[in-house]
This record gives C-alpha cells, sequence and structure tokens, in this order.
C-alpha cells in the first residue's frame, strides 16, 4: 500500500498533468498544511499564500512553466508555486537567512521570471517580455498575477493602458481577495463566462466582425454597434466594463478556489489572441480559520501556535518605535485638529490603525500609491492642515519627485519614514537603507533620527511644530527601553548632543547607531582609546559649529549610520570637512551599510553580517586607528 502523500510526488510542475481534479485538491489541502506549518515557525505572508492556493495549481497545471512565464505582482502569494517548483525540500528554511526567499527571486529558481516584493510591477514586467517575445518571432504564453489591492497603483494601470493600446497576447489574472460572488449574479457571470470562453463563440464573433465591417456605409457603425451590445450585456452582469475599455478581454468572476472551473477558464482563455484579463474571486487565509478571521494579522505574520493562532513570542513590555509614533501623534493631534494622518495602505504597519479609530475623518488611506499620498498631503498643508504622512522607507523611494515639489514649495509635510535600515527577513525589496541618500541634498528639507523610541517623541513634536518640510526616519523593531514619561518638548533644529566626552576619537552616530556606538566607546576605552560620542540627531542641517570644534581638538573622525555609505551621513560629514579645507587635517572613517543588496535575515544576524552591531564597530574603529 502506497501511503506517499501527494505533495512527496510533486518536484516540478509538469507532474500536475497527471493528477485528476480530486488529486489536486487533496494536493492543495496538503500544500495549505505545509505552508501553515513552516510560517508559523518561521513568520511570513500567511493570509495571501492560503488565498492562491488552487489559483497556483490551476496556473501551472495549465501551462508548461519555464518556457510559459508567470509573474508574480508583490510576491506575496509565491509560496505554492515555490512548493511545487522543486524548492519544497528547502521551503522550512523560508525566509532564514541564507534560506529561500519570502518572493520569488530569480537566482533561486528558472520558475522565478521577474524579482518582486514592491507592488504593481507585474504587468508593465510582463508586456516588456511579450514585446521582446514578438521581436524574437518566439511564442509562449506570459500571464500577470496581480492582486486587488495592487490595482490601486497608478503604475498597475500604465501597464494596462499601453497593453491594452498594443494589443499583445499576454494574460493579466486580477486575483481579488476582497469581493464576493453572490449567488444570484455569480451563476448568471459564470454561464455568460462558459459561454464567451468557448472557441466556437469566439471564432464567430471574428468571423461576423470580418463579414460586416466591408459593407458600405454601415460596416463600421456594425462592428461598433456589437461591441457596445456585448460590452453593455457584460457591463450588466460583470464588473468587466473598464478592463474591456482599456482593450482588454474579460472574464470572470469566477471561483478563485474551485480548480475545475479555473483550469477550464484557463484552457479556453488561453486559446484566445490579444490582451486578456481573468477575473478570480479567493478568500485571504483560505483553508486555516485564524487567518480567515484575522487577515490583517497573518499578513505578515510572526511565528506562531497552529493550534489557537497566537503569537509565539508574547508582548513585550518594551514598545516598538512604530507604537511610540502612533501614541505620540494622537497626543499631539488630541491638542490640533488641524493635524491628519496619511498611509498609502500601510495603516496597521505605519501604526496610523489607532489613528484612524480615534480621528476617522482626520485619516487618509492612499491605496498602494505613494505618490499621490505626498502630492495629497501637499494639497491639504496649502489649506492649512498640518499633514503627518507615513510610509516604509523602500517604499517612499517611489515618491522621491513629490517630495521634491513639496521641498520646492517649501510645504509644511512632515513624512514619517518607519521600517529604515535592515528590517529582517523580508530582505534586499524590503530593507530601508537608501532614503538618507536619496533625500538629504533636497533643499528646504529638515531630516532627523532620533536615538531611542524616547527621542523619536519629541522630534516628532518638532517636526509638527515646524514650518516646512521634515522627514523623520526610524528603524523597524522595539526601543531601547528609553524614559517616555517626560512632557513633550521641541529640539533645537540642527542641534547634535555630546553623549560622550573623549580626547582620541570623535564617534558621530545617528538613530539606531548610536546605542551600539555608545557601547563600542565604552569596550574602547578599555583598549585605551578615549572616544567621544556625538548623537547627531540631524541628518540635515549638521550641527556645523559643535563638529568643527571638535575638529579643533580631535583629528580622528568615525561617523556610524545605518544606511548605505554611498551618499549617506557620513557622506555629508565628508562634505562638510571639504568644504571647511579640513581634509588635509581631518581623517574621516565612515561606517555603514556596504554597496550591495542586502540578503534576507534576521535584523541581528545582518547587522552583525555587516558590521553594525557594537562588536563590529569596535572591530573597524580598531582596525582603522591602528592603521592610522
Amino acid at each position: 500500500m502506497n501511503n506517499k502523500k501527494m505533495i512527496e510526488k510533486i518536484n516540478e510542475p509538469k507532474d500536475l498533468k497527471n493528477l485528476g481534479i480530486k488529486e489536486l485538491e487533496v494536493l492543495a489541502q496538503e500544500i495549505r498544511e505545509e505552508i501553515i506549518d513552516v510560517v508559523s515557525r518561521t513568520g511570513g505572508h500567511l493570509s495571501s499564500n492560503l488565498g492562491a492556493v488552487e489559483l497556483t495549481l490551476a496556473l501551472h497545471y495549465v501551462l508548461d512553466a519555464p518556457q510559459d512565464k508567470i509573474i508574480w505582482d508583490v510576491g506575496h502569494q509565491s509560496y505554492t508555486h515555490k512548493i511545487i517548483t522543486g524548492r519544497k525540500d528547502k521551503f522550512h528554511t523560508l525566509r532564514q537567512y541564507k534560506g529561500l526567499s519570502g518572493f520569488p527571486k530569480r537566482e533561486e529558481s528558472m520558475y522565478d521570471v521577474f524579482d518582486s516584493g514592491h507592488s504593481s510591477t507585474s504587468i508593465s514586467a510582463a508586456l516588456g517580455i511579450a514585446c521582446a517575445r514578438d521581436l524574437k518571432k518566439e511564442s509562449y504564453e506570459i500571464v500577470a498575477v496581480i492582486g486587488d489591492g495592487s490595482l490601486t497603483s497608478g503604475v498597475a494601470f500604465e501597464g494596462l493602458n499601453q497593453a491594452g493600446g498594443l494589443k499583445k497576447n499576454l494574460i493579466v489574472i486580477l486575483n481579488d481577495n476582497e469581493m464576493s460572488i453572490s449567488k444570484n449574479v455569480g451563476g448568471l457571470s459564470h454561464y455568460l463566462n462558459r459561454l464567451i470562453t468557448l472557441p466556437e463563440y469566439n471564432k464567430l464573433r471574428e468571423e461576423i466582425r470580418e463579414l460586416v465591417k466591408d459593407i458600405p456605409f454601415v460596416g463600421s457603425k456594425m462592428v461598433e454597434l456589437g461591441k457596445k451590445l456585448e460590452g453593455g450585456l457584460k457591463g450588466i452582469i460583470v464588473p468587466g466594463t473598464l478592463f474591456e475599455e482599456m482593450g482588454f478581454r474579460y472574464f470572470g468572476p469566477i471561483d478563485g478556489h474551485n480548480l475545475q472551473e479555473l483550469i477550464d477558464t484557463f484552457k479556453k482563455v488561453k486559446e484566445i489572441k490579444g490582451p486578456r484579463l481573468i477575473h478570480t474571486v479567493t478568500k485571504k487565509g483560505k483553508g486555516y480559520k485564524f487567518a480567515e478571521d484575522n487577515p490583517s494579522f497573518f499578513h505578515s505574520a510572526p511565528p506562531f501556535i497552529t493550534q489557537t493562532g497566537i503569537a509565539k513570542s508574547p508582548q513585550d513590555s518594551i514598545p516598538s518605535f512604530t507604537r511610540i509614533f502612533s501614541d505620540t501623534l494622537i497626543e499631539i493631534a488630541q491638542q490640533d485638529k488641524n493635524f491628519v494622518a496619511i498611509t498609502a495602505a500601510m495603516s496597521i504597519g505605519t501604526g496610523l490603525v489607532n489613528f484612524a479609530r480615534k480621528f476617522p475623518d482626520r485619516f487618509f488611506d492612499a491605496g498602494i500609491a505613494e505618490e499621490h499620498a505626498i502630492v495629497f498631503a501637499a494639497g491639504l498643508s496649502l489649506q492649512g492642515f498640518r499633514p503627518v504622512v507615513a510610509i516604509y522607507s523602500t517604499f517612499l523611494q517611489r515618491a522621491y519627485d513629490q517630495i521634491h515639489d513639496i521641498c520646492l514649495q517649501n510645504l509644511p509635510v512632515v513624512i514619517v519614514i518607519g521600517h529604515a535600515g535592515i528590517v529582517g527577513e523580508d530582505g534586499p525589496t524590503h530593507h530601508g537603507t537608501f532614503d538618507i541618500s536619496y533625500l538629504r541634498h533636497l533643499p528646504n528639507l529638515v531630516f532627523m533620527a532620533p536615538e531611542d523610541e524616547g527621542e523619536l517623541r519629541h522630534m516628532l513634536k518638532t517636526a509638527c511644530e515646524y514650518p516646512g518640510p521634515v522627514a523623520l526616519r526610524y528603524p523597524k523593531g522595539l526601543g531601547a527601553g528609553a524614559n517616555l514619561n517626560e512632557s513633550l518638548r521641541k529640539i533645537e533644529i540642527g542641534k547634535a548632543q555630546v553623549l560622550r566626552e573623549g580626547k582620541d576619537i570623535a564617534i558621530i552616530a545617528i538613530g539606531s547607531m548610536v546605542q551600539p556606538s555608545i557601547e563600542a566607546a565604552r569596550n574602547l576605552e578599555k583598549e585605551g582609546v578615549d572616544a567621544a560620542v556625538i548623537n547627531a540627531r540631524f541628518i540635515k542641517p549638521l550641527d556645523k559649529n559643535l563638529i568643527l570644534n571638535l575638529a579643533d581638538k580631535i583629528s580622528k573622525f568615525i561617523t556610524v549610520e545605518e544606511n548605505s555609505l554611498e551618499g549617506g551621513f557620513g557622506s555629508a560629514v565628508m562634505e562638510l570637512f571639504e568644504k571647511e579645507d579640513l581634509m588635509g587635517k581631518i581623517m574621516l572613517k565612515r561606517i555603514g551599510l556596504p554597496d550591495r543588496f542586502i540578503e534576507h535575515g534576521s535584523r541581528k544576524i545582518l547587522l552583525k553580517e555587516c558590521g553594525l552591531d557594537t562588536c563590529g564597530i569596535v572591530k573597524t574603529i580598531k582596525n582603522w586607528v591602528r592603521k592610522k
């Protein structure tokens, strides 16, 4: 008797083609169990992946990957894809240092077509591949799988617009996990969908079009009338008119958990030419009750107990930077009704969900549209409101041009940059390692970074009362246990703080690197090196007077930052010394993140690997001082 599980028989996508529907359904259940088991230990994107199991199996069942290309938007739903494309034996290493990435990654597998992690890029990438395919006179299918949330980004619509205009052969699958299919409308729409995917229907459709279009005077009008009739009927029954107007044939909505319906639809749509969009409806967290009931928590879940759905790590007594930002903003907004909060589809991640509950009329979620969120904030500021926009560092990159416009007009908008620096297991698409480099050169911008959660409170108050644009960055994770009972106070703009006197070297640290720099100075003292430590506080403007006064007494300077060295905080200090003609007198060592994309792994491991923990800072300084 063969007790081998179905999942053990699948080593590559072509193995699926030997299975019947019932066997595929068993496989789907086994894959769900595997995903739940692994993510309960590693953490990860659970809700979206559980919702895309059948969709993934049906796609690989009908297509012939890797010749046919599947592009996963964001990649939050790629775990099933990884399991059935030869990586199930490594799946237990998901998101671990040197293990499998939580997102599609080309260097991991030939089945991963496009590295993702940021949303809304799939359609544009698919269209580029389609054009390349046609220029090379090759033949294969290209499918972009995109969620309804990602469609809130203008990037997705830019891709749809050009794809519909070019009439290239590609398929977009809209994985809609927010809508439900009502029984009365759903049954009729399924019937119409089966009808319009029939090869006979589409052949007749084209034959009639060719037949009537050459009739003198009325042919073109009859073709247009036929298109409107078909589109009107479908517009009444299914929500596809928008996509039809953009040049796509629309099919759906269909049940994204019904394998037979998915496979039948994919097979029929595959035979149709041109841009096609299939609208599937799925349920986040499908098959795991706790994720179905709380899909937001399990969107990016920490390790949890499978029997209860409760996180394994108890709530820490030290609050996170995100929590302190949230509480402080609410405290400020209670005193002034002109403060409004804005985020881009990240109300929970940025901590603004509590602000939204407290002040629902003063909270705005722009969707996955960072560019719009920033300009929207600019508009509010022009009418006397004080917008605070909270966006992760890595996603704020999309809005550089709009931040430029805010700085150009010197508008009082506060940009709160969460997850700045190393964020951990989500890897290079989510690390916030470039924001100092891409913001500090903008005129009129004040740029701050607190050493701990206590200083974050005072910096937020300072930012909210400043009459121009301010950026405020802080890292992911827990604070340092700082005193949170002080009354809010303003910090003098551009004023640094000497935390430790010293005569041999001066360590100028910013933000999250202040605490390990203090520890490094204590360790260096045991080695006979007397180090001063300065909490810079401000990336821009620098405390020019304090730094130059130190330069009169000390010749060796070290800067420490959790940002790319290229164009970072250390570069700003170096530029100051250059402007003051001190480069011949001053020796400067910059410590920061290397010029490469940092892999995934725990924050602690990655900071150590990059030399940004206390031991790494001490080692770098000792080696440098010894050489000098």
